[in-house]
């Protein structure tokens, strides 16, 4: 993969830790140039996307130094609250990070995608199946996901555009146990990596003939029928 996109031009949301920050650092091991906006202090471009002045601010800098934006990732992480204590301005903020900072940042960049360009936007396996009490954080992960069709039909001959839905992935290099692991058909915990793989594939010409498509990447998980006392699972009252 080394140098598989020098020269090039990647953008990448939240890429400060975590999913976002693998993804970075493959794009620079594989010889892109990465512009990365995160809340957490860094040497990448600090701010909030939830603020419409900071993401114009951000595109700013970028075309201050190229003209044309190979890809950009849709990665910062909306918060996870629920229906008891989640206020009206929380749910707001969620959707603002995860919905529609990502529709203003490609509306800015839109007239300045270079040939082939490819947007992926990182959903959850959340946009299709839910635990109690995570309302704001769903919502903006089911929104993405439609966002990506939209988008991809809207951009069609200027970009592909793409989501990833990924399920439980490890991001702090956990202690997990084997129950952990059994309750994935793929026998195993996900982790960054299983992520920055399908992004990079998505962008490259190796995936030209997929667009509008969601790729859930969850070992299995959602596929997984549970009743009590199945695969391990037991319900405890």
């Amino acid at each position: 993969m080394e140098n598989a996109f020098k020269y090039k031009v990647a953008i990448i949301t939240g890429g400060a830790r975590g999913i976002g920050k693998c993804i970075a650092d493959e794009f620079r091991a594989a010889g892109a140039c990465v512009y990365v906006i995160d809340k957490q202090e860094g040497e990448h471009f600090v701010g909030d996307i939830s603020c419409k002045e900071v993401l114009e601010a951000f595109v700013s800098r970028i075309l201050r130094d190229h003209d044309k934006v190979d890809y950009i990732i849709n990665n910062a992480l909306p918060p996870m609250k629920g229906i008891d204590e989640c206020s009206f301005e929380e749910f707001q903020y969620a959707l603002s990070v995860g919905v529609t900072a990502p529709f203003y940042l490609v509306k800015l960049l839109a007239s300045h995608l270079s040939e082939n360009a490819s947007i992926v936007n990182i959903s959850s396996s959340r946009d299709r199946m839910s635990q109690p009490q995570t309302e704001s954080y769903t919502a903006a992960k089911g929104g993405i996901s439609a966002l990506t069709h939209a988008l991809a039909v809207s951009l069609a001959g200027k970009a592909r555009v793409n989501s990833i839905s990924p399920g439980w992935i490890d991001t702090a290099n956990s202690t997990l146990t084997r129950s952990d692991a059994e309750q994935q058909p793929a026998g195993r915990v996900g982790n960054p990596m299983d992520i920055a793989n399908m992004v990079l594939f998505l962008c490259s010409d190796k995936a030209g003939f997929i667009t509008g498509e969601n790729i859930c990447i969850d070992g299995g998980m959602t596929r997984l029928m549970i009743y009590n006392g199945d695969n391990g699972w037991k319900l405890e009252l």
